[in-house]
């Protein structure tokens, strides 16, 4: 059954391009041969919209296949550097004026989840939706304590269209996988497409996308640069989500913004300031940063501010990933390519046996010739681009978990460039990037790290005595094994001997207190430290007698 759903949709998915006639955007010398007999054999269909704009065509047939494809045209839309005007200005419309469902449905949907008739809840509601996206739609209403509020409901059905969807893409990933294996390793297919579906699917969850919006307002509470509207939790439900009502101008708007006196090369740079603040000092950044989900501040326009909306997908970088990413930008910036070779290697994210000669040279060919540009003119998606590019000539693997990062730097830059076509990304990040590392791995790193754990240390001095206790006590235990590997070891040369004897002696200490060190509890990893001190004085004993 599951197999014949997804032939239906991969039935459905060639219907609507060829009912568009999107094939035929694709130059004649590149088009293959399956693909015009499938138009003429299996679907026997013709362009139905031949009168349309090839944007326009683009843009529906993105709505038609549903909110999986419609984020794909969201996310193009950005990218005004790569695509014609004509077909960037179309996608633009992706971002949140997708039709709308009835109004009533969205009634209906808001009383049975919060099990509440809409008067007693709400002073007033519009059923007229105020934007429509891929996956929700927003209403107006004011609570009954006046507050001005918009109410976000998941699009009824959505949830099967989009399983839909990612199964077939999960199949088409698991034949790719098997039919070339060699490339899989690396690009993984099947694991980016089970980490898009977590994303999507995470999306449905509203409850969640509320808890993201209050954590995200509290990392910026008071912040000129970015506001998140606050939240009315009580009202919130898994597919319903009622927040502040905000006004701004959209930041597509540009004509609006500067009819309001904004200063665009600081609203261009605060973009990537907020973009690199939530990844480098939160660990928690906003992934969806299209233009349908910011504003800007009509307030102080010289000193502009955004607004930040639908945080439905965040992200989330591990200690490791941040500071390979910061060197590694900054290893840009730099244009030190034997340290950008090299943090991939420590990374992971080549294999360990890559010759890092050979990959620095690689990088540099591609690389340098786009810095003879002046930096303004230099696009981080295409420097990106053609890094990994390179990468994979090497085996690089697909990072899953910096994919939404990946995205979230094409919006940025994507949006900068279009407030502020001469932002120089480069020099806005470098010197956060720098300020980021010294806090670290300077002398500030030591003070921070100092004021952090003092509050732990503090705690855990009373229990310092009986660590020593327990640490004595498992090392006596581990003198026994330490006399019995000495007089295994020493054989006729005593000298010899204790050289193996404390080899052996020091590994497994330091194994024990590593793995001691790995757990969580912080008596463990306080009594593998005094583990390991106590026995190498033991066995220096030992040896000396």
């Amino acid at each position: 059954m599951r197999k014949l759903r997804e032939l239906r949709r991969l039935y459905q998915i060639g219907r609507t391009l060829f009912d568009y006639g999107l094939d035929e955007l694709i130059p004649s010398r590149l088009q293959i041969w399956p693909a015009r007999m499938a138009r003429k054999s299996l679907f026997w269909l013709k362009n139905r919209h031949p009168d349309l704009s090839r944007g326009k065509r683009i843009r529906l047939a993105l709505e038609s296949l549903g909110p999986v494809f419609i984020k794909f045209g969201q996310m193009l839309s950005t990218r005004r550097d790569l695509l014609p005007p004509d077909i960037a200005e179309e996608l633009a419309l992706l971002q949140d004026r997708v039709p709308p469902f009835d109004g009533k449905l969205a009634r209906q949907q808001i009383e049975h989840s919060l099990r509440q008739p809409i008067e007693t809840l709400f002073d007033e509601f519009d059923e007229k939706p105020l934007a429509s996206a891929s996956i929700a739609q927003v209403h107006t209403a004011r609570l009954k304590t006046g507050q001005e509020i918009v109410i976000k409901v998941i699009r009824p059905g959505i949830e099967r269209v989009i399983e839909a969807d990612v199964s077939l893409m999960h199949s088409m990933a698991t034949l790719i996988a098997r039919l070339v294996p060699e490339r899989s390793s690396r690009l993984r297919p099947v694991e980016v497409v089970e980490e898009y579906r977590k994303t999507l699917l995470d999306e449905l969850n509203l409850l969640r996308e509320a808890a993201n919006a209050i954590q995200l307002r509290r990392n910026f509470e008071g912040s000129r640069t970015l506001y998140v509207p606050e939240i009315y939790s009580s009202y919130c439900h898994e597919n319903v989500l009622v927040m502040e009502r905000i006004y701004g101008i959209p930041v597509s708007d540009t004509d609006a913004l500067e009819a309001n006196g904004t200063n665009m090369k600081l609203l261009a740079e605060r973009g990537v300031e907020v973009f690199f603040t939530q990844v480098f000092r939160d660990s928690f950044f906003h992934a969806d940063m299209h233009p349908g989900n910011i504003f800007v501040s009509y307030d102080h326009p010289e000193d502009p501010q955004w607004i930040g909306i639908d945080c439905g997908i965040v992200g989330t970088l591990n200690r490791d990933d941040k500071r390979y990413l910061a060197e590694n930008f900054l290893a840009f910036f730099n244009r030190d390519y034997r340290k950008v070779a090299e943090l991939h290697v420590e990374s992971g994210w080549v294999p360990a046996d890559t010759k890092v000669e050979e990959f620095e040279s690689a990088i540099r060919t591609v690389l340098e010739p786009i810095f003879e540009k002046p930096l303004s003119e230099i696009s981080f998606g295409h420097v990106l681009l053609n890094l990994f590019n390179t990468a994979r000539r090497f085996n690089m693997a697909v990072q899953p978990q910096l994919v939404l990062l990946q995205k979230t730097l094409l919006y940025v830059e994507g949006v900068g460039r279009q407030l502020y076509p001469q932002l120089d990304l480069w020099k806005t990040a470098k010197p956060f990037l720098e300020d980021w590392m010294q806090k670290q791995v300077g002398y500030k790193a030591v003070i921070n790290g100092v004021k952090e754990n003092a509050p732990f240390w503090a705690e855990k001095l009373p229990e310092i005595p009986e660590l020593i206790y327990d640490a004595l006590r498992q090392a006596k235990l581990q003198q026994r094994q330490m006399t019995g590997l000495y007089e295994r070891y020493a054989g006729h040369d005593k000298r010899q001997g204790q050289g193996r004897f404390l080899l052996a002696m020091g590994a497994s200490t330091l194994l024990a207190s590593t793995l001691l060190l790995g757990m969580d509890e912080s008596r463990l990893a306080m009594s593998g430290l005094l583990l390991t001190l106590v026995v190498w004085w033991l066995g220096w004993r030992r040896i000396a007698r």
